[in-house]
C-alpha cells in the first residue's frame, strides 16, 4: 500500500491567531510551507531536510499525544501533532527553543 498523503488541519485557534499576526512575508512563507506539506506523503515529510521534522521529547499534549516541530518559515517553527493521516498545526514559535518548552 502506498504511503498516504498528509492531510492538513489548520483550525487550531492558537495557530490561526499566531499565523495571521505574522508579518506579511512570513505569512506568505508559512502559506507556501503548508501548501508544500499538503503535497507530501508522510515518508517524504519525515525526510524533508528543509522542514526538519523533529519529535519534541520534552513536551506532550495534556492527553499524552506526542508533538513535533517543523520549520514553517526560515524564522519560525510550528508545533504539530499527527493523528492518523492528519497533521494538526498547534502553534507557531518565533524562536526555535520556545517550541520545545
Amino acid at each position: 500500500m502506498a504511503d498516504p498523503r498528509v492531510l492538513i488541519d489548520i483550525n487550531s485557534a492558537a495557530f490561526q491567531k499566531q499565523w495571521f499576526s505574522l508579518p506579511k512575508p512570513e505569512q506568505l512563507a508559512a502559506n507556501a510551507t503548508i501548501a508544500k506539506v499538503r503535497q507530501l506523503t508522510w515518508d517524504q515529510l519525515y525526510r524533508d531536510k528543509g522542514l526538519r521534522w523533529e519529535l519534541i521529547q520534552s513536551r506532550s499534549l495534556s492527553n499524552g499525544t506526542r508533538i513535533y516541530s517543523l520549520r514553517i518559515t526560515k524564522k519560525n517553527r510550528a508545533v504539530v501533532r499527527r493523528e492518523g493521516d492528519i497533521l494538526t498545526f498547534v502553534s507557531i514559535h518565533v524562536d526555535h527553543d520556545s517550541a520545545y518548552q
